[in-house]
């Protein structure tokens, strides 16, 4: 039988997580996209603004727990990036903005970068 190192077995966990990180990514995008594409603020703008804001709350959360092993410069831009992504789905909300586009390319870039 073969006997995987413990190396082996945290790689292919951290490649699992990037994996479920790239898909959640996806998904957020497809649904502002959806709702940019329909215009104004309807069923599909709640959705995609609901899913987007749990998914960066959530990647908010596991950023400040110290166990989080990426760099700690990483980590403070990437809860900046959250945060303007909430901000961002505050003020479609309010509608005060119609920035779909804008949380959609940020997002883009955050997914492309997770390789």
């Amino acid at each position: 039988m073969y006997q995987f190192s413990y190396a082996e077995i945290m790689e292919d966990g951290v490649a699992d997580a990037k994996d479920r990180e790239r898909q959640v990514l996806n998904r957020s995008i497809e649904l502002l996209s959806a709702a940019r594409d329909r215009g104004g603020y309807n069923r599909e703008a709640i959705d995609a603004l609901f899913y987007t804001r749990r998914i960066w709350i959530r990647f908010i959360e596991d950023l400040k727990q110290p166990e989080n092993q990426l760099d700690t410069e990483l980590r403070a831009n990437l809860i900046s990036i959250a945060i303007w992504i909430l901000k961002e789905c505050d003020r479609i909300r309010k509608r005060q903005s119609e920035n779909f586009q804008g949380i959609i390319d940020v997002t883009t870039i955050i997914r492309d970068g997770l390789k």
